[in-house]
């Protein structure tokens, strides 16, 4: 499990705009081009882990900050999906 959890706070760590919107529009979250390239900004070089409460809410925080509450909403339910096992 925690192999798979690394390689989820990675691929994070790392994430474009670009593959952003790809997940936002798989995952039917509403992203606009400029909020996916601030986000991805935000959280590329951070090592934040989506698998602690405490660093989640503070990422869905800032989301919140960038896209507003309601895709923070969306972003964090998809997050408690994955990370919930």
């Amino acid at each position: 499990m925690k192999l798979i959890q690394h390689v989820i706070n990675q691929k994070m760590n790392r994430i474009s705009g670009e593959e952003l919107l790809k997940y936002a529009k798989q995952y039917s979250v509403k992203l606009s081009i400029k909020e996916a390239n601030q986000i991805a900004q935000y959280l590329r070089g951070k090592n934040y882990d989506v698998f602690d409460d405490q660093q989640r809410s503070h990422i869905i925080k800032q989301l919140a900050k960038i896209s507003g509450p309601k895709t923070a909403r969306e972003v964090n339910r998809l997050f408690l999906q994955f990370t919930d096992s």
